[in-house]
């Protein structure tokens, strides 16, 4: 009888925020994955190749095998992705920013890979959504993250008024985001929209020298001027 292959594992690299150097916001360990690991599942290929150099200048880049896990990714191509691991070879999910799997397309194959008996190893890193929570001085022990309200007013407004409700009865924070060009009309909306004594958390260019964190309530960011514009936030309200 043939012994059972050794399966490979799924390795959850963590990459920056934005421009700066990586080993300033991330761990040795992550150095270490990327020396050893030459298959890669990412969202863009240029700017993963971009970060394994920056990270890892000796790495040869001819030897890198990349499959990318974006929108345009069909169904059909997971299970090839997750392959390598089934013949014995480890496996690195990156995501365009921050931490794979969280508000990251990298969860499907995280699912993929716990179906098929594979081990998924975390490794720390920088995510915006829980830097975010830590630094707004709000219920960090009850939160949502609710990822992008809808683009529509009217359905917007819904949104914001239903997740401030809910914020008040539960006592929990809800966090959301924003595509960066439109952060400054979110921005406005909901000094439009929400309470005045709500509480209103803008998180952005999180670990970035330009990082800017400030926790008040509506009626105080309305004396406020800020530009959130093409840079990316996290907004987090709480109604108490």
């Amino acid at each position: 009888m043939k012994p059972t292959p050794l399966l490979g594992k799924l390795y959850l690299i963590p990459t920056t925020l934005g421009e700066v150097d990586p080993m300033d916001v991330l761990p040795q360990t992550v150095k270490r994955a990327v020396d050893f690991i030459d298959d890669y599942i990412v969202e863009n290929e240029k700017t993963a190749r971009k970060f394994i150099k920056s990270i890892q200048p000796e790495k040869v880049q001819a030897n890198l095998r990349l499959n990318a896990l974006n929108k345009h990714t069909e169904v059909s191509e997971h299970s090839k992705m997750i392959q390598p691991c089934l013949e014995g070879r480890n496996v690195g999910i990156m995501s365009e920013a921050g931490c794979p799997g969280i508000a990251d397309p990298g969860a499907v194959i995280v699912k993929l890979a716990h179906e098929k008996g594979i081990q998924v190893v975390p490794l720390v890193g920088p995510s915006s959504i829980l830097l975010a929570l830590m630094a707004s001085g709000m219920n960090g022990q009850s939160f949502a993250f609710n990822g992008y309200l809808p683009i529509d007013k009217s359905e917007k407004k819904s949104a914001l008024k239903s997740l401030e409700k809910l914020s008040g009865d539960k006592n929990q924070s809800q966090v959301f985001i924003e595509t960066p060009y439109r952060n400054n009309k979110m921005l406005e909306d909901l000094l439009q929209i929400l309470n005045p004594a709500t509480y209103l958390c803008v998180a952005s260019d999180i670990t970035l020298p330009t990082e800017f964190i400030k926790t008040k309530r509506v009626a105080e960011w309305k004396k406020t001027k800020v530009d959130l514009h093409n840079r990316p936030a996290i907004f987090i309200i709480h109604k108490m």
